[in-house]
């Protein structure tokens, strides 16, 4: 097979259609003319920024996790035993996005509200004991064999499609509180009473997040937004004050190194700032931190980003800062781009995305650095986490799907 048919059927793998090869201009001619060249329809830039994240993430799980056999806890694991998973985690992945990138985003937004009701459906299950598997108190996975699923990471996605969707068929009434807002903030309460009596705050502020951007971004009205945003500021506010271990959380954060604190709910952020500190500006070197070696808790999933910092230093922080910007821009101006050329669910779905992993960044970085209490929030695309990187990379792959039909449109084509 040729090499312009190999990069025809290469690029077919990411929705794009083959371009077509020129016949001879005379019927009975067994020459062929020259085959004209073959464009990649998707965002070349994106998609390598993000291949780099995971590399980068896949050779820091390692990196965190290959003493960890040393810990009694672990001593059956093999010092490659995060590294296999979560390469493995990323194959599972990079399958899924490739069948993901071949739908349509006019599937998407017929399946949107199923796929919602099913995110709540499997939300539920997590409670039910059997089905749900506890772990470090928190019953958040459906145990499947070796294999366990988080509905929640499935509840982000279906959150920002369905709210996607819910403003394309409510624009008509996006003026009116009651009827544009309520049901959908009805819909996201119901969400959040299931994540809270798991618990898990974080994810649940992460929707809401997503489901408020996603209604700023519609068009619903200012003076109704930030009357939400006081709503759930306020919800969040009483969640902290109604419950004494994240009371302690918020405490511990203010001063992790307290007497009172660093032995305790401080632990973990009073370690992830000595091994920040330890970095200095340009790290130990990669391998070379000490506090992975059993002083920092959960050191290749919610606090990956402490290793990275006494690793790399400032400087690597500083650059995976700056990548996770630049990620979160270029998708947006994906979604504005769709919104353009009126294909207004597919940008929403799109910043929704952006929101998603932009947000979820902010949270976790901050988290790490001090400046936000724990919130038990990996780093999107290089935290260990095979539920995380599966939807990460399906979410991504649609928002590929989204550029893809753009550039169609602009060349005059259907999607």
């Amino acid at each position: 097979m040729s090499a312009p048919r190999l990069l025809q059927r290469a690029a077919g793998w990411f929705g794009g259609l083959p371009d077509r090869v020129g016949h001879a201009a005379h019927a009975g001619s067994a020459q062929y003319a020259r085959p004209a060249p073959v464009s990649v329809p998707f965002d070349q830039a994106l998609l390598w920024v993000l291949v780099a994240l995971l590399s980068w993430g896949l050779v820091m799980v390692y990196s965190a996790s290959i003493a960890m056999p040393d810990n009694p806890r672990f001593a059956h694991y093999a010092p490659t035993h995060f590294f296999t998973r979560h390469a493995l985690y990323m194959g599972a992945g990079f399958i899924a996005a490739l069948l993901t990138v071949q739908a349509p985003m006019a599937l998407w937004e017929r399946v949107a509200p199923w796929l919602f009701v099913a995110a709540l459906l499997l939300l539920a299950a997590v409670l039910i004991p059997g089905l749900g598997k506890m772990v470090n108190g928190a019953r958040r996975w459906l145990a499947a064999g070796p294999i366990g699923f988080q509905p929640s990471e499935l509840a982000k996605f279906s959150v920002l499609v369905y709210a996607a969707g819910y403003m394309v068929r409510r624009m008509e009434v996006k003026e009116r509180f009651f009827r544009a807002v309520l049901p959908m903030g009805a819909a996201v309460a119901i969400m959040g009473v299931l994540l809270l009596a798991e618990p898990d705050m974080g994810a649940f502020l992460v929707i809401a997040v997503i489901a408020m951007g996603i209604l700023f971004l519609g068009g619903v009205n200012a003076r109704m937004f930030f009357l939400i945003a006081g709503v759930l500021v306020a919800a969040f506010a009483l969640m902290i004050a109604s419950s004494s271990w994240r009371r302690e959380r918020v405490f511990a954060y203010l001063d992790p190194f307290s007497e009172e604190h660093a032995l305790g709910k401080g632990y973990q952020l009073s370690h992830a700032l000595i091994a920040i500190g330890r970095g200095e500006i340009f790290g130990v070197g990669l391998g070379g931190s000490v506090e992975k070696l059993h002083w920092l808790p959960e050191a290749h999933t919610d606090f990956l980003l402490a290793v990275i910092g006494e690793e790399f230093g400032l400087v690597g922080v500083l650059v995976l800062i700056l990548l996770f910007l630049w990620v979160t821009r270029r998708i947006m101006l994906i979604g504005r781009q769709a919104i353009a050329l009126d294909r207004v669910f597919s940008g929403l779905v799109a910043q929704g995305v952006a929101i998603w992993i932009g947000f979820q960044a902010f949270i976790n970085m901050g988290v790490n650095l001090g400046a936000l209490p724990t919130k038990g929030l990996t780093l999107p695309l290089m935290s260990f986490g095979g539920s995380a990187i599966l939807m990460n990379l399906i979410a991504l792959a649609v928002v590929l799907r989204v550029d893809y039909e753009n550039k169609l449109l602009m060349r005059g084509g259907r999607t």
